[in-house]
């Protein structure tokens, strides 16, 4: 937990079977998904359009096609140390990248986004407007100064979730929102600008506090650290002030609440951030750090 949000990664700003398929939100008729099931993949650095109609067809047969996918591998059961296939990692890469356009380009946002369907337009604005929000607390960084590694496997990060919720009542879907923000769910490994360090950025006086004699670094110990303080300072009853002592930015706050509603509505939101990579805004423009790509 930092005082503020970490200057440094951006993820995504500029990301048990019977859980894996409760969407209740989709955006498509099976048939629709089925279709998409049969698109072509795109490649990591697919141009993003600059036409409105474009850009918001592009980005409605992307999340077409990265839902069905991500339903065809969920109802395969994917095992604990499994991570998603290369196709949903590479539609989710080629979504947030035009998230990314979105978030830096109001004018076209807009005009994009009236362009799609109810339920696509409302996940993406969403997602767009976190983003804004959390770039209002983050600063340019370098890019070499960010240190990166996998991330632990989504079902092994849901079982962690699911098991602080039970001990401390606090949401699943906040506490996965938080790891998404503070770290991309780990991947991110170096320590903020206020030296907040792990998966759930904890300063050390913090951790001493709230993290129970565990490692930071330790997803698992970590997780219960960060639900541990959120239950201390007001969830489940009032997640705005748990979340704002965790981390006392309003903007902070309000992005992790729209991320954790979009987890909340739809389950298959939880492996799209997932599946998200590392972007650095430096001072001439957003840089990936993660996936598929990259050398």
């Amino acid at each position: 937990m930092a005082p503020r949000l970490q200057a440094r990664a951006i993820v995504a700003l500029v990301g048990a079977a019977a859980l894996l398929l409760t969407a209740c939100g989709s955006s498509h008729s099976p048939e629709a998904g089925s279709r998409a099931e049969l698109g072509l993949v795109p490649s990591p650095n697919r141009a993003v359009p600059n036409d409105p109609a474009r850009l918001a067809d592009e980005l409605r047969r992307v999340t077409a096609g990265l839902e069905a996918r991500l339903d065809r591998w969920l109802r395969a059961g994917p095992g604990v140390t499994e991570k998603p296939p290369e196709e949903v990692t590479l539609h989710a890469l080629y979504q947030q990248r035009i998230y990314l356009k979105l978030q830096r380009n109001p004018r076209l946002a807009d005009a994009a986004l009236g362009r799609l369907p109810r339920l696509v337009a409302r996940s993406a604005r969403n997602d767009i407007v976190a983003g804004r929000k959390l770039a209002k607390i983050t600063g340019p960084a370098k890019a070499s100064a960010i240190r990166t590694g996998p991330a632990p496997p989504p079902v092994m990060l849901l079982r962690y979730y699911r098991q602080a919720e039970r001990r401390f009542r606090v949401s699943w879907e906040v506490l996965a929102a938080v790891n998404f923000v503070e770290s991309a769910f780990g991947r991110v490994r170096s320590p903020s600008g206020a030296s907040a360090r792990g998966p759930m950025q904890f300063l050390a006086s913090t951790w001493r506090a709230y993290g129970r004699g565990g490692d930071v670094h330790d997803p698992h110990d970590a997780i219960v650290g960060a639900a541990n303080h959120l239950r201390a300072n007001g969830a489940p009853s009032d997640y705005r002030n748990a979340l704002y002592a965790y981390n006392p930015s309003a903007s902070y706050v309000n992005a992790v609440l729209r991320y954790a509603s979009e987890i909340r509505r739809d389950r298959r939101a939880y492996f799209t951030y997932y599946s998200r990579q590392v972007f650095v805004r430096t001072r001439t423009g957003a840089r990936r750090l993660t996936g598929p790509g990259m050398k």
